[in-house]
């Protein structure tokens, strides 16, 4: 066990080089900096005042050289300062990962919360109505893009409650926080839900069709044992599996959902900052979910051995 952690270390470490690699590269493969975007907004046409700014900012030198001085940087604890604020790059990522956390880790649990259990039902009322109804519910959460059901949350809200339950300032109480993410995390949430809960269905059906589950009936377990302790748990792995994907997603995907309720995460500041060239700000933001992902990866790995005894990794 010990030796397989080290190696998974070793291979996120190995993972992250090769990302850091990739997202500077991609930068600076696609046409234009921010020199090029600040002269053409401003109507500036004099070559010597933009080479002036594009060596201001380094970007004259080789890469290579451009790539080591963030490298080293990072490893200093210094990401750099925004181009587009002239304010160091901490400064301005800090304060939104916070909010983008808190949405997606909401997202999350109402995902869950409502998928498994759903899910769960639906496979043991196979085929009745509820099993329909419930299927017809999560067909419309994957059909249904987050954006457009936040739109009619808001449509709703103003045509009902003539309020808007958009981001305006920080919130002060612990329930006003909770009030503000809810809405934005169960738009969010649903699509997610959706799949939780089909694929918890499939994999219950499974389950319950094998030997062991119909011996449990055959010695008088009760139907709620049969189903959460025996069906559920060894059904469990995929779902696992399929939230650690939706976990690592919704950091960087909630772009359109932060657009429109006006929450200044992390993923709507990603955009601007593409849209600008703000290197420094891409850079570190696009590293950071890639770390988010490999985490989320190692974790749902470290699950497997809790949830079923039956997986060991050897040493």
């Amino acid at each position: 066990m010990g030796s397989y952690i080290v190696r998974r270390l070793l291979l996120m470490a190995l993972t992250l080089f090769g990302m850091s690699i990739v997202i500077f590269l991609l930068l600076r493969i696609v046409p234009g900096n921010i020199a090029d975007i600040l002269f053409e907004s401003a109507g500036m046409v004099d070559p010597a005042e933009k080479a002036k700014i594009t060596k201001e900012l380094g970007l004259d030198l080789p890469l290579w050289t451009q790539y080591a001085h963030w490298i080293g940087g990072l490893f200093q604890g210094d990401l750099g300062y925004s181009y587009v604020s002239e304010k160091p790059t901490i400064e301005e990522i800090g304060p939104r990962i916070p909010i983008t956390a808190k949405l997606a880790v909401l997202a999350l649990v109402f995902s869950a919360m409502i998928g498994v259990p759903l899910g769960v039902i639906s496979a043991v009322r196979q085929n009745t109505p509820l099993d329909y109804f419930l299927r017809v519910v999560s067909l419309s959460g994957l059909s249904l893009p987050s954006f457009w059901l936040g739109l009619l949350i808001l449509m709703a809200a103003v045509r009902w409650f003539g309020d808007i339950p958009i981001y305006t300032s920080p919130p002060k109480t612990l329930w006003a926080e909770l009030a503000l993410y809810l809405v934005p995390a169960a738009a969010v949430g649903f699509r997610a839900s959706a799949i939780i809960m089909r694929l918890t269905r499939s994999s219950m059906l499974e389950v319950l069709r094998q030997d062991y589950i119909r011996t449990a009936r055959s010695k008088g377990a009760t139907e709620q044992s049969v189903n959460y302790r025996h069906a559920l748990r060894n059904a469990v792995l995929p779902v696992v599996t399929i939230i650690g994907i939706e976990a690592a997603f919704l950091l960087g995907g909630l772009i359109v959902t932060e657009t429109v309720f006006n929450i200044p995460g992390v993923a709507r500041f990603l955009v601007e900052a593409i849209r600008w060239r703000d290197y420094p700000i891409v850079q570190n933001l696009v590293l950071f979910i890639a770390l988010v992902v490999v985490v989320v990866n190692f974790l749902v790995d470290m699950a497997y051995v809790v949830l079923d005894p039956r997986i060991r990794y050897s040493d």
